[in-house]
């Protein structure tokens, strides 16, 4: 049996490895004998942390940025893009058509909630769909998150890919909702939860600070004109929050989700310039857990931040640049401790974790009973892989 894992894997987002690492250890315990192997953005890492054989997904991905003047830049860039099409969809297609399976663990791939242009991932993942129709080769998009896409080109790649699938299960209601708006998704496609649940949970201390998830937040696609002062104004509202902590006493200890995240997390510590705020770096799923379990309350913005902190029973205000942050606390029965992102406001903030603090016992409590579902489910969510791709059922 030969199997494909595929996206956006290895390329600094600890959520993204994380839910390879949780399909990584199903298929060594279901599947010992198998073949695996990746076509990912960040293949050295995968290789060297999973011992997973992996290529480049992505041509322009490890090509140098274009010089010169700006007529010259922009044809050349344009020559660079058609030509990179061209060498993904030949590569994408003569690696999907070696394997019998291929498999899209978790992510937020048929989404538009971060910027990504067309001919990038959602290009790559029509063309991996399509050689696994003409090839008959199993490609399953399993526990994905989803939302309504506006962008047309973008939208309609996605919606193919999903549709071309052989499987298709989604995260929470909200996506599957989302998917059958776009008619991404069939009438037996079912609700699983976030594959990261699955993973184990290191013993959790008790720790006395706060966890502030800090995020590269600059907007979506349509906001690209205006990416600068987004992010400005998120950083500024957030080392505003922590000053309000520091104000209490507190010590506070940043967090990120992915690589992009840390320079955000350093100039907020360069702002506030106080001994009670530490930042570590870290860029695996132990780490940030491992770091999580010396916080006492979680605010995040990444969303596995926020999905770590739940998993540990941490009592967890989420900041949500997406409707699937809310999904993600509804599950858990929490979904009054959230806030948009675009309407980010320190005081509010400050409110909803002084209230948290009052209600934190009945809290952990909901959490506690509704991780226990939510791992009932992701066992079911693996069975049904079991039964779907490797039983032979169509």
């Amino acid at each position: 049996m030969r199997i494909g894992l595929f996206g956006r894997l290895g390329s600094g987002n600890i959520g993204n490895d994380a839910t390879l690492e949780a399909v990584l250890a199903y298929l060594k315990a279901e599947r010992p004998d198998a073949e695996l192997d990746s076509l990912c953005s960040g293949p050295e890492r995968v290789t060297e942390r999973y011992g997973v054989p992996a290529a480049q997904l992505g041509w322009l991905d490890g090509s140098g940025p274009v010089t010169g003047p700006t007529p010259v830049r922009l044809a050349l860039t344009l020559a660079r893009l058609v030509l990179g099409s061209v060498i993904d969809t030949w590569q994408i297609a003569n690696w999907v058509r070696r394997h019998d399976v291929v498999i899209v663990p978790g992510m937020g791939v048929l989404e538009s909630t971060l910027p990504q242009r067309p001919w990038e991932l959602p290009w790559g993942q029509f063309v991996m769909s399509l050689a696994g129709k003409v090839f008959r080769v199993k490609v399953a998009f399993v526990s994905v998150g989803a939302n309504v896409v506006r962008q047309r080109a973008t939208g309609w790649l996605l919606t193919k890919s999903a549709k071309l699938a052989y499987y298709r299960s989604f995260r929470d209601e909200q996506s599957l909702g989302a998917a059958q708006k776009m008619r991404m998704a069939g009438p037996s496609d079912h609700v699983f939860p976030d594959l990261v649940f699955a993973l184990p949970s290191p013993p959790v201390p008790t720790g006395d600070s706060i966890g502030v998830g800090v995020m590269a937040y600059s907007g979506g696609t349509e906001d690209r004109a205006d990416a600068e002062r987004i992010q400005e104004s998120y950083t500024a509202e957030m080392t505003r929050f922590v000053e309000r902590l520091l104000a209490d006493g507190r010590s506070i200890r940043l967090l990120i989700g992915d690589e992009a995240d840390e320079a955000v997390a350093l100039d907020v510590l360069a702002r506030v310039q106080s001994a009670r705020v530490v930042y570590e770096s870290f860029t695996s799923a132990d780490e940030l857990m491992n770091q999580l379990g010396t916080v006492d309350t979680v605010v995040g913005t990444r969303f596995h931040t926020v999905l770590f902190g739940l998993k540990l029973g941490k009592p967890t205000i989420a900041i949500g640049y997406g409707r699937k942050h809310l999904a993600l606390m509804e599950q858990l029965g929490v979904e009054e401790w959230f806030q948009d992102i675009r309407a980010l406001d320190a005081d509010r903030l400050y409110t909803q974790f002084v209230a948290l603090q009052g209600e934190r016992d009945q809290v952990v409590s909901t959490i506690d009973q509704r991780l226990q579902v939510i791992r009932d489910r992701l066992d079911e969510q693996f069975a049904e892989l079991n039964a779907v791709l490797f039983g032979g059922r169509s």
